[in-house]
């Protein structure tokens, strides 16, 4: 008798998980012992935020020096030297090749041998310093000497009285072309020296001092062969200005003659 209840409740039992198991298949429904799962995290990226704009550098003007010991100094035919007969302390020999030997403040200098090496290399042509640093007393010969060959109103177009070159500073050069062509005439400026220093010599922190067109200016004929050291980042910002003369770089007077 025992016996037979056990087989008859053992068949109900599997009887009802066949039915519970069909159920849940008909149904659709999970088993009551899975899991549940997280849910996913959004496929759409986050937005980024777009950057803020920067303003960009405001520039700062130059302003010209009276100090002849600084790059920026302007020396013209209304701003002399101060003393007259300053001398800069850090003059040196400048390595380079010359018709009269050169010397120019250290920085100059170095900027100097630079730049002519650079032109030697890209050009296989050479030049060659023609006049670089003149002290007050060598400034009373060299002005006297155009004097007797020009009278004094030539001779102002060419040369600077003492105490108002800026060969006095230590930071001009007159260059010319090596073997000698156009030296210190106005068709430097086509020979292949006059047209390389007119493209590059900002690179090396110099500008053409004295350009055609200036003299109502600066006072000066065209001078295609003097070049003035004012610092490589003066002289990009130079160039970047559009600027033609210290005069207009730096916001002065036109200096065309001396005071009387």
């Amino acid at each position: 008798m025992v016996p037979q209840i056990l087989r008859s409740r053992a068949l109900a039992a599997a009887t009802l998980a066949v039915v519970v198991v069909g159920c849940l298949v008909a149904c659709g429904g999970a088993p009551p012992t899975a899991k549940p799962t997280r849910e996913s995290p959004s496929s759409t990226p986050a937005e980024t935020p777009e950057p803020s704009p920067v303003a960009p550098p405001v520039r700062v003007a130059p302003v010209a020096s009276s100090d002849p010991n600084d790059l920026s100094v302007v020396v013209n035919k209304l701003r002399p030297l101060t003393p007259a007969d300053y001398a800069p302390a850090d003059v040196v020999e400048v390595a380079v090749p010359y018709a009269n030997q050169p010397f120019l403040r250290r920085e100059a200098a170095d900027a100097t041998v630079a730049m002519f090496a650079a032109f030697e290399a890209q050009t296989g042509l050479k030049m060659q310093a023609q006049s670089a640093y003149r002290s007050y007393s060598t400034q009373v010969s060299v002005y006297a000497g155009w004097v007797a060959s020009k009278g004094q109103a030539g001779a102002d177009l060419t040369s600077a009285r003492p105490g108002h070159s800026e060969h006095q500073t230590g930071l001009a050069i007159d260059i010319s072309a090596l073997p000698a062509v156009c030296t210190l005439q106005a068709c430097f400026a086509d020979t292949p020296q006059g047209q390389w220093l007119a493209a590059n010599a900002v690179t090396y922190g110099f500008v053409l001092r004295y350009p055609a067109g200036g003299t109502p200016v600066t006072g000066y004929e065209f001078e295609p062969w003097h070049y003035r050291y004012v610092g490589v980042a003066m002289a990009a910002d130079y160039a970047a200005t559009g600027a033609t003369t210290l005069e207009q770089y730096f916001g002065l007077p036109a200096a065309p003659t001396y005071a009387p």
